[in-house]
């Protein structure tokens, strides 16, 4: 009878053993891999155009997991995209793919990596990790509970050729001299803490900043390693500069200057409000006296809670003055819509004889960014261009040819921050409305 009980106990003992491993093992997919790669030799050996389309679609796209799917929808992949990158870049894809097909073995380091995790934040939520195959805009990411890792990119090293890529790709050298393949493991947990929190789509520079520093501050602390990325290198030997340029736009709604940014810029470092981020954490870090409830707070932060992200911030002492004396700076320095020609903003009874609206701004404006977006009243009553537009030769005024207008009609249009000054900062956005007259 012993025997039977101790048989049966066992049993139960291994079934268990198999139903957790399985379900830990159900964490990490790598199958999106060998579907692409099956697709892609089935590609490269016909030039039928809409042949290849159709084997991307069956071998990859069809096949592909939710978390494929996802990273598709999230960077706004589309076939042609896929296509385009197969066809011209064959020494890239050559020579990633072995280093793709080896994702397998990092498999128990992930896995360490995340038991880690919860040792410091014992609320972890589970998530599920895929590699996914990109089209070379994304080494990692998320949506909801899923990480999705680029491994096009996130298994790239210095060997790897970016010749044939065009200049919108340049920047992708730099990514792959720092051999992002030697930090797999940092990069999903970087992403995996981006699961844990409210948000990843931040409503301002400065909250953005926090969404990616918390991530890369946690991620450091769990794995017990410095950040691998340049960025917070370069940033610790170049602090008080960086803050001193961080600190006149960190309220702004415009992100491009500071993350996922060229690196053409007077710092020569792309991505630098990681840094800032970063650096926050690390304040609040080291003067909370109590490590565990500091690291809570940093991934359940309302990062677009205003209030909240302020008193967050203020508390690290990163910055000197009151976060609000800052905001009043920007608000400050941005431009404004001065005037509108030729009549005034909110007449009645403009000529429907009018042909062209001259918008005047306050300060010289940077001629390659416009943004217009349609007011309240919605597109019904957008006003439309005919697409000619022209800056004055001082960049304070932008001419725009309208399309007609119709009798006894009212016409909005929101010039937005899209628009911005010759030093970046974002025009405060301008509601244009008028109402025609009857003939």
């Amino acid at each position: 009878m012993k025997n039977i009980l101790f048989l049966i106990i066992l049993s139960i003992s291994i079934l268990g053993c198999k139903q957790e491993s399985k379900k830990s093992d159900s964490k990490i997919i790598i199958s999106d891999i060998k579907n692409f790669w099956e697709a892609y030799d089935k590609v490269i050996a016909t030039k039928d155009t809409l042949q290849q389309e159709q084997y991307l679609k069956e071998f990859f796209i069809d096949k592909g997991t939710s978390g494929q799917k996802a990273m598709i929808a999230v960077r706004g992949y589309s076939t042609k995209e896929y296509l385009f990158a197969i066809n011209n870049f064959p020494k890239f894809w050559t020579s990633i793919r072995q280093n793709t097909l080896g994702a397998k073995k990092y498999h128990k380091e992930l896995k360490n990596a995340i038991d880690k995790l919860e040792q410091i934040y014992p609320d972890l939520k589970p998530a599920k990790i895929y590699f996914t195959i990109g089209a070379l805009r994304s080494g990692g990411t998320t949506m909801d509970s899923l990480v999705l890792i680029g491994s096009e990119l996130a298994f790239a090293n210095k060997d790897i050729p970016t010749n044939e890529f065009p200049k919108n790709l340049s920047h992708l050298r730099a990514y792959f001299d720092n051999e992002p393949i030697n930090n797999i493991v940092f990069l999903n947990l970087h992403e995996y803490v981006h699961t844990q929190q409210k948000t990843t789509i931040g409503t301002t520079l400065l909250s953005q900043t926090l969404i990616e520093g918390v991530a890369e501050f946690i991620a450091s602390k769990a794995l017990k390693v410095e950040s691998p990325n340049p960025q917070i290198k370069f940033g610790n030997e170049n602090n008080e500069k960086i803050k001193a340029e961080f600190l006149k736009e960190m309220f702004s709604p415009y992100l491009y200057n500071w993350i996922w940014n060229s690196p053409d810029n007077e710092f020569g470092m792309r991505d630098l409000a990681y840094y800032v981020g970063y650096k926050i954490c690390e304040e609040y870090y080291q003067l909370a006296s109590n490590k565990s409830e500091a690291i809570k707070q940093m991934i359940e932060l309302d990062y677009n809670n205003e209030d909240e992200l302020i008193k967050f911030v203020e508390a690290s002492n990163y910055f000197a003055k009151p976060l609000i004396n800052y905001k009043k700076s920007f608000e400050d320095s941005r431009p404004n819509v001065l005037s509108i020609a030729p009549f005034e903003n909110k007449v009645q009874n403009v000529s429907l004889k009018t042909e062209k609206i001259t918008i005047n701004f306050t300060q010289p404006m940077d001629t390659r960014f416009r943004n217009f977006e349609v007011g309240p009243l919605g597109k019904d009553n957008l006003l439309k261009f005919k697409g000619n537009l022209a800056f004055s030769e001082n960049a304070k005024s932008l001419s725009l040819e309208i399309e007609p207008l119709i009798p006894n009609k009212t016409y909005q249009i929101l010039v937005g921050s899209g628009f911005r000054n010759i030093d970046g900062i974002p025009l405060k956005p301008y509601l244009i409305e008028f109402s025609t007259s009857d003939k």
